[in-house]
């Protein structure tokens, strides 16, 4: 999550869980703006999780960001495919490289928040709380 910060992108509070099942008792759609989720995690791996999070209609809309070790055309289309995650990051990675891979994401999410309106300029700071982390405006 140190990667994160220092894409300066905004500023990041995050609720980190153990496991995959762990994610799937602190996840709560309400509070949750973005995932950020590993493919090997004990209990659930992270393609199931995003499972769930795309199978429960009330959470359809959060994205999921798979930051992984695992590398290789199948599985980012596996996850892409089976886990409909919105962004595939293997590490490791530098933050420059975090940046740039998910700063749709993020921009996206800051304009949903906003109601539709243009999102801030990435070099505005935002407070941000929650789960893997959560951009509030």
């Amino acid at each position: 999550m140190e990667s994160l910060r220092k894409c300066e992108l905004g500023e990041f509070e995050f609720t980190e869980a153990s496991s995959g099942s762990e994610a799937m008792d602190l996840f709560d759609a309400d509070k949750i703006d973005m995932i950020f989720v590993d493919w090997n995690m004990p209990g659930m791996n992270g393609i199931e999780f995003a499972r769930f999070v795309r199978s429960s209609h009330w959470a359809n809309h959060v994205p999921i960001v798979m930051v992984t070790s695992e590398t290789g055309d199948a599985k980012q289309q596996d996850a892409f495919d089976k886990a409909r995650i919105s962004c595939y990051v293997t590490k490791p990675f530098t933050a420059d490289e975090l940046k740039d891979k998910i700063f749709n994401v993020v921009q996206d999410v800051l304009k949903r928040k906003s109601g539709g309106a243009k999102a801030a300029p990435a070099s505005a700071p935002a407070k941000q709380s929650g789960f893997f982390s959560k951009l509030l405006s």
